[in-house]
């Protein structure tokens, strides 16, 4: 796998501990190149939304958490029965309870990664769980695009590459969880499985309110 490898990037300083080292090797080791960009693109987009909201947050945890963030998707470490946002968080906080992390980092890691595509709720938390969330929408969506200088559009693009994201990320969201579409049920998720599904059909909460066990 060829990637860049770099020490900063639009001014952002990139983890350099052997925590956030050994976290990059794992990516490395289980995920792609376009996942390893894109999860490099999210951690310096999250840390410049943070600088600019002058933000206290923990750059070694965020970063874990953005590297980390996607690799529910993966063989390595995909389920067969629950959401993959969950299946990263578990992993993250397994990698970190290895290496002696306090119990409050890792619930923070852990809700960082569950919540990083939760609309409407990610954004209220704690300041990692909130850039991590900011970091996702911004690459995935644009959301915040205009926030960003031209400069440090091209010097993050040039760093880590899109190679066709538009095209390559809902297919790349789809063959994480093709075997558990279920695990979508009440997430944006589902939407990928409508796009990617012909006569996709939706669990929908209404039914399971109408055809529940209840007499009334």
């Amino acid at each position: 796998m060829s990637v860049n490898r770099l020490k900063s990037v639009a001014g952002i300083q990139i983890p350099d501990s052997s925590i956030a080292n050994e976290a990059t090797e794992l990516l490395l080791t289980h995920g792609t190149e376009f996942l390893f960009n894109h999860s490099l693109r999210v951690f310096i987009f999250a840390a410049l939304n943070g600088q600019r909201k002058k933000l206290n947050f923990d750059a070694e945890l965020l970063y874990v958490s953005a590297v980390f963030h996607d690799l529910g998707l993966t063989k390595k470490y995909s389920s067969t029965d629950l959401r993959f946002e969950v299946d990263g968080a578990n992993a993250a906080r397994d990698f970190l309870k290895s290496h002696g992390f306090p119990n409050n980092a890792l619930q923070l890691v852990w809700d960082t990664i569950a919540l990083h595509t939760t609309i409407g709720i990610a954004e209220h938390k704690e300041p990692e769980v909130a850039l991590l969330y900011s970091g996702v929408g911004l690459d995935v969506m644009g959301e915040g695009y205009q926030e960003l200088t031209e400069k440090n559009r091209t010097e993050i693009i040039s760093a880590f590459p899109r190679t066709g994201f538009k095209k390559n990320i809902i297919p790349t969201f789809f063959s994480g969880f093709e075997h558990k579409t279920d695990t979508t049920f009440g997430n944006i998720k589902a939407d990928v499985c409508a796009y990617m599904i012909p006569d996709f059909k939706r669990k929908n909460f209404c039914d399971c309110i109408l055809c529940s066990p209840w007499s009334e």
